[in-house]
């Protein structure tokens, strides 16, 4: 996996019990994981179809530093699949430990909104993905 992107919990991004929203969380990861799969596909028209489930397993509290990181899981015919995953990263000895992850499917449009084939170059770069994650 790679870093896709950093972000640091603030006071406004916190609930009443003191942790993330997770609806803060969700919007990282959409927005980390639509930017890694623009960059993979080589097209910055996209749209988000499908979020699999996320589990929360460690609080984010103000102050944390939270890494995203990802990778591709399946191309195919007009969609990216990517694996995200969110650590919360210690500045004062480098560990991290996973926040939640998910996969996220995004689909390549034209101008009207309509699924469009990813090129075959992409799908190229790519083609051993499926095989290196056990399809």
């Amino acid at each position: 996996m790679e870093l896709v992107s950093t972000h640091i919990c603030k006071g406004k991004n916190i609930g009443v019990h003191g942790n993330l929203f997770g609806g803060t969380m969700l919007a990282w990861l959409d927005e980390a994981g639509g930017a890694f799969a623009s960059q993979c596909i080589d097209s910055p028209r996209i749209v988000t179809v499908k979020l699999t489930e996320v589990t929360f397993k460690k609080p984010v509290r103000p102050g944390h530093i939270i890494k995203i990181y990802g990778s591709v899981r399946t191309i195919g015919q007009s969609s990216i699949t990517v694996k995200l995953e969110a650590r919360r990263h210690s500045p004062y000895n480098g560990t991290q430990r996973a926040v939640c992850e998910t996969e996220i499917t995004y689909v390549r449009i034209d101008g009207d909104g309509e699924p469009i084939p990813i090129s075959e170059k992409v799908k190229d770069k790519f083609k051993d993905i499926e095989k290196d994650n056990g399809n």
